[in-house]
């Protein structure tokens, strides 16, 4: 049987996706290698999020074909969706197989290798021409293409599938404290239409993994011995709301049917009927940070003290321009809530910088808010047009060199208030759990570390990995704290 090695690229739901194709291949009988230059089968999980994410997909296939001449190229994921016609005319590849079909393929890609016999009847029809006259994917499946290559890519919207298994332990690029605190990816797919986001295009509409199999993986993973696990999704907070009826769900009395369970009744789930020790949400929009789950959040000690929350701009104007779904105002409200109801809690955004018509004056909106509100920390993008979203179209596109200016301010202004919450820690006695990383420093050994709030810890001394320990804050570095564990 031939070896196979999967790199992923982009968010944590493409690291998901990585984990459970790597379970695809691993129940067919086939040895992970130990990197893509000695692998028979090389599978690119691409992103396409902004236009430097292709660049580094196509940066990946010129290296793999050059490292791994012999091998089949096989790529996948986002940017395989959204242009396969351009991922198939790259040198090397051999196959692509969009998010449609990622369901299906380590099948898919021994079939077209000629390495599984035991599925030679398998119904796979090759893909090639994949669009209409107007433009539009097909939901049908195509011919070969000429030079021998297959595409396996059709209607994102007309697929149910979800991909989910636990990201440790997986992939040659995983680091070690994926070790330590594996990610399930819980949902996927995005029902909103931000003007400049490509995402709902290439993974479709949104859908949840089932309750069963969330707790079933989660008491998995402590049974294995984790003790913190990350949920996460393209859409978290909009967990539930494509699943039918599950058991102890409330009646609507004005529809006189079942409504659609809450993101807060997984999480209340997940506490009662698993003995996971720490879970930890990943982003939620902003929509979605109801009173109950800050509050469920601040009451339960087995919920990290951290809220991720896309801000993406403080203008109204951009925000409307955006399509997002609320408006400054709205935005600072939950802010403030979260940072009322969890004084030490770790409280992250993503912000756009050099949205098209993007003036002066709203990106001062933006930086006097951020400036404004408790922020721990944030994730500055430069906005990257998409071919395809409405805002590729709009007129009044910002100078990059503006861009790139406002995005160093905002990231300038991040790293002072992140250093600022570091030093309020300073003397206290903080939670934290040890990564698999340890070091000999000049000072001695020391553990590498993550706060229940988010912060990277420097821990004195060697510690077993995966242990929630305290520890007594003596400084702070550049990256993070140095403690003691007490």
């Amino acid at each position: 049987m031939p070896t196979f090695y999967v790199e992923n690229f982009g968010c944590r739901a493409t690291q998901a996706d990585g984990a459970a194709i790597e379970r695809q291949f691993q129940v067919r009988g086939l040895d992970r290698a130990s990197s893509a230059a000695s692998a028979a089968l090389v599978i690119l999980n691409t992103c396409t999020v902004t236009a430097s994410a292709d660049q580094d997909a196509r940066a990946a296939i010129r290296r793999v074909q050059r490292q791994n001449p012999g091998c089949a190229i096989v790529v996948t994921g986002c940017y395989a969706q959204r242009a396969p016609e351009e991922v198939a005319a790259l040198p090397g590849v051999s196959q692509v197989i969009g998010n449609s079909h990622k369901h299906r393929l380590a099948e898919l890609a021994l079939l077209h290798s000629g390495t599984d016999a035991s599925n030679s009847g398998a119904a796979f029809v090759p893909l090639s021409a994949l669009r209409t006259g107007n433009g539009e994917l097909t939901t049908a499946l195509s011919r070969p293409a000429a030079d021998g290559q297959r595409l396996l890519v059709s209607d994102i919207f007309v697929h149910t599938e979800l991909l989910a298994a636990p990201v440790f332990e997986a992939g040659g690029e995983a680091t070690e404290n994926a070790r330590t605190r594996p990610n399930l990816k819980i949902q996927d797919g995005c029902d909103n239409r931000c003007s400049f986001c490509v995402i709902p295009s290439v993974r479709g509409h949104s859908r949840s993994l089932p309750l069963d199999r969330i707790l079933h993986e989660v008491n998995t993973l402590v049974a294995a011995g984790y003790r913190e696990v990350v949920i996460s999704g393209i859409n978290l907070g909009r967990w539930g709301r494509d699943l039918p009826v599950w058991g102890g769900r409330p009646f609507d009395s004005a529809q006189g049917r079942p409504r659609p369970p809450k993101f807060e009744a997984l999480v209340r789930a997940i506490l009662s009927e698993t003995s996971l020790e720490k879970l930890r949400l990943s982003s939620i929009e902003p929509m979605d940070w109801s009173d109950e789950l800050i509050a469920l959040i601040a009451e339960s000690p087995r919920i990290a003290k951290h809220a991720h929350v896309p801000m993406q701009s403080g203008s109204d104007r951009i925000l409307r321009r955006m399509h997002r779904k609320y408006r400054p105002w709205h935005y600072r409200e939950k802010i403030e809530k979260i940072r009322a109801a969890m004084p030490d809690a770790a409280i992250g955004a993503d912000v756009m910088v050099g949205f098209p018509g993007e003036t002066q004056a709203d990106f001062e909106e933006t930086r006097r808010m951020i400036d404004e509100l408790p922020f721990t920390y944030l994730h500055v993008f430069t906005y990257s047009s998409r071919p395809g979203t409405p805002s590729a179209a709009m007129r009044d596109q910002v100078p990059m060199q503006v861009a790139r200016e406002r995005n160093r301010i905002l990231r300038a202004l991040a790293a002072e208030k992140k250093l600022a919450f570091m030093r309020s820690f300073v003397g206290e006695t903080i939670s934290a759990i040890t990564l698999n990383f340890t070091h000999n420093g000049p000072d001695g050994d020391f553990t590498e570390a993550l706060t229940d709030n988010y912060l990277k810890l420097r821990l004195q001394g060697r510690h077993n990995p995966n242990c929630w320990l305290t520890a007594q804050v003596k400084e702070v570095e550049s990256e993070g704290l140095c403690g003691i564990a007490s």
